[in-house]
């Protein structure tokens, strides 16, 4: 039983530190790299136009699968494809780290849902 228990720890260690490693990025160099994000985003990652979402404070592993999705088609919007064509994974991932270090100013979801009024 005690190997068992181990066991168990040992993997949920390593499945916590693999976790942290795919999150790895560097916010000071993704403030640089998400300058055109800024345009539809906001500075702060807190758009204030509701057809942008805003950015500040999600997830940053979330922000990453977001950005792959788009640059490989899984997702379909032709200009998120265009802006992240050229991204490396270490921009995604810097760009992720900068969004996800900043404060939402999310607060409700009242009028932040489609069809909301």
């Amino acid at each position: 039983m005690n190997r068992v228990l181990t066991l168990l720890s040992v993997g949920a260690v390593l499945a916590f530190a693999s976790t942290q490693l795919l999150a790895n990025g560097n916010a000071e160099n993704g403030k640089q790299k998400a300058a055109t994000c800024f345009a539809c985003h906001g500075t702060d990652g807190n758009s204030v136009d509701p057809q942008y979402p805003r950015l500040a404070g999600q997830y940053n592993l979330y922000l990453q699968r977001v950005l792959h999705e788009y640059k490989n088609g899984d997702r379909d919007n032709p200009i998120m494809k265009g802006m992240v064509a050229t991204l490396s994974d270490q921009d995604i991932e810097d760009v992720s780290a900068y969004f996800s270090g900043l404060p939402s100013k999310l607060d409700t979801l009242q009028g932040h849902i489609g069809g909301d009024k």
